[in-house]
């Protein structure tokens, strides 16, 4: 089962981090339900491994918080949903390309359903 979770209001982006690497932990124990978590974080940017502090306009206008992920900055900010995805990829053959195309293809088909083309 996957659970569906919608934070309403901002939610700070180290606590929802903190939340989601324990959600993880217990998901890998099999003692929570995989989850789909939406949410909004007040205004910040995520870097990316290959991002450059001088690629900044304005590097002290929002928190930067470093990820593990690949790319540059990334902002996120009221107004925008950002769908955080805790899935067991033991459970789902372990594939992870495959898995994130298959993603993709979900977020295009959701969308198209709200007549946006993805």
């Amino acid at each position: 089962m996957v659970a569906w979770i919608r934070s309403e209001g901002l939610v700070d982006y180290d606590a929802a981090l903190a939340w989601m690497q324990e959600r993880a932990k217990a998901i890998a124990a099999g003692t929570a339900d995989e989850a789909i978590w939406l949410l909004e974080h007040p205004p910040l940017y995520t870097a990316g491994t290959s991002a450059k502090r001088d690629d900044l306009k304005d590097p002290d206008r929002f928190p930067v918080f470093d990820t593990r992920r690949g790319g540059q900055y990334t902002y996120h900010g009221p107004g925008q949903r950002v769908v955080y995805v805790m899935l067991d990829l033991n459970r789902r053959g372990r594939d992870v390309r495959a898995f994130v195309q298959a993603l993709e293809a979900w977020v295009i088909a959701a969308l198209g359903e709200f007549n946006i083309k993805g």
